[in-house]
């Protein structure tokens, strides 16, 4: 049977316009789901919904949760037509900058209009109190957990859970004593935040797929030490008595950098998840497919084999690679999803064993642009019809700025033959999405601003990169007819 042609826009939540500071899952949500209807897409993709941070760097694949929603995404303006506010309590709202994420004051200002409307909520909790307590019984499994965590950190002034007093770091929850009544409020309150985040993000799904557009997610295959996972279920981690990680994740050295990538979050026990059955994966795995119609899982090839890299060292030059039971883990999590909803992030250090696996499985794999014109398996001719094609990814450069920043004088040559001729750098981003829509490959991704054909700096992040990322916005209006006829015309033109 030959595989649905179909082709979607990756552009993350965070980078939809908005009032208030960061995109969220207000208006511009579904303008943009209308959007994509229009033009014949029928795949939004975006990132990880988690828990943000600023010392994390904002990044969605630092949080504190594997399970919770990011607050910061909750839309004040749904707030208002749900009536957990007034107009009024918007007034106040600072002037925000286009086109960038301003997280600090957003998070002012999110802090601020949900506290109020906890208030409300509980001084009133009115028809929508069976709702809740529905939410609350239902993801009982991850909420009372990561709720708890984000208490006693609170309570704790914000420090690591391994700084925690040890009967807590330990999870000895009975000692909290007398203490419990002290974050049973910052318990419930941010249940509520929970619930209102769902709450909406399930409205804007249904939206999208009554409009025909499926949404697909993103799931890191990492979790950050500082997280309610790794301090809930401590035996599934390579921790030392003390609760840190006795190894840390990365990547070896390669041709992009001599001493590879130190990512630094704890490595999974596997023996520990195989006595389980793989419980903690496939209940997060489960809990992806309930908010999405499909999931990329990032960084897939850790499930064949994984860097471990001594915690100590300042590089992972040190690591060593590690084997994982890839086979028994897809056996046991396949029977337990529907078909077809998992891909796999592929890119990378890709060995013939990894790619051995996921071929037996059947997982879709990733096809990059970027990479196809220095890497003969990227390269259009030899894409499959299971396989995702992306001009690029939220960790790469734009397509224009690859072009003129990265690209070489081989890779551009190799372009311009299959092109036919050359192109200049301001049409070059029309050119690779004409690639990447009449490739073989069943599915096409193309980031929004590729579609915009916008520069480097538009990148939305950077590897392991210092600086501030995750922060690109669209602006008001950057999406016009002209665009959307355009696509809509490619989408048509390529049997999408």
């Amino acid at each position: 049977m030959r595989t649905t042609r179909r082709c979607g826009i990756l552009l993350h939540v965070t980078s939809l316009p908005s009032r208030y500071g960061i995109g969220d899952l207000g208006p511009e949500a579904y303008r943009f789901a209308d959007f994509l209807h229009r033009a014949g897409q029928r795949i939004w993709q975006i990132l990880p919904l988690v828990p943000t941070e600023a010392l994390k760097g904002n990044s969605p694949y630092g949080s504190s949760s594997a399970f919770a929603g990011n607050p910061l995404l909750i839309s004040p303006e749904r707030l208002v037509e749900e009536g957990f506010l007034s107009r009024s309590d918007l007034s106040g709202a600072p002037r925000f900058p286009h086109g960038s994420v301003d997280y600090r004051r957003a998070a002012e200002f999110k802090e601020r209009v949900l506290g109020e409307a906890w208030l409300r909520f509980s001084a009133c909790r009115g028809s929508l109190q069976t709702d809740y307590e529905a939410f609350c019984r239902n993801e009982r499994h991850w909420l009372e957990e990561y709720t708890l965590f984000s208490a006693l950190r609170t309570l704790f002034g914000g420090k690591a859970w391994t700084r925690w007093p040890k009967e807590f770091h330990d999870r000895r929850i009975r000692a909290l004593g007398p203490r419990v009544e002290e974050i049973a409020p910052l318990i419930a309150e941010e249940k509520f935040r929970q619930y209102l985040f769902f709450r909406q993000w399930r409205t804007l799904k249904d939206y999208c797929n009554g409009l025909g557009v499926s949404i697909m997610g993103d799931l890191p295959y990492y979790v950050h030490h500082d997280s309610a996972d790794v301090w809930g279920n401590p035996s599934l981690f390579k921790l030392n008595e003390e609760g840190k990680p006795a190894f840390v994740s990365g990547v070896p050295p390669d041709y992009f950098s001599r001493t590879g990538q130190l990512w630094g979050n704890p490595v999974y026990d596997w023996d520990a998840l195989r006595k389980s059955r793989y419980a903690w994966w496939v209940s997060r795995v489960r809990r992806n497919l309930k908010l999405f119609d499909l999931v990329r899982i990032d960084h897939c090839r850790g499930f064949v084999s994984y860097w471990e890299v001594p915690a100590k060292s300042r590089t992972a030059v040190r690591g060593k690679w590690v084997p994982a039971p890839a086979r028994d883990f897809f056996r046991t999590l396949l029977r337990k999803v529907p078909q077809g909803s998992l891909v796999a992030e592929d890119l990378g250090f890709i060995t013939p064993d990894v790619r051995e696996v996921l071929d037996g499985f059947g997982l879709p794999g990733m096809r990059v642009l970027l990479f196809a014109f220095g890497s003969e398996y990227h390269a259009p001719h030899n894409h499959i019809e299971r396989d995702f094609v992306y001009t690029g990814t939220h960790d790469n450069n734009t397509v224009r700025g690859w072009f003129e920043r990265e690209a070489k004088g081989e890779e551009k040559d190799r372009l311009f033959a299959y092109l036919g001729g050359p192109v200049r750098s301001e049409r070059v981003h029309e050119a690779m999405i004409r690639l990447a829509l009449m490739s073989v490959a069943g599915t096409a991704i193309i980031p929004m601003q590729d579609l915009l054909g916008l520069g480097e700096k538009a990148r939305m992040n950077v590897p392991a990169g210092k600086g501030s990322y995750w922060r690109w916005r669209l602006t008001p209006g950057q999406i016009d007819r002209r665009l959307e006829k355009w696509l809509f015309d490619m989408t048509k033109t390529y049997g999408r």
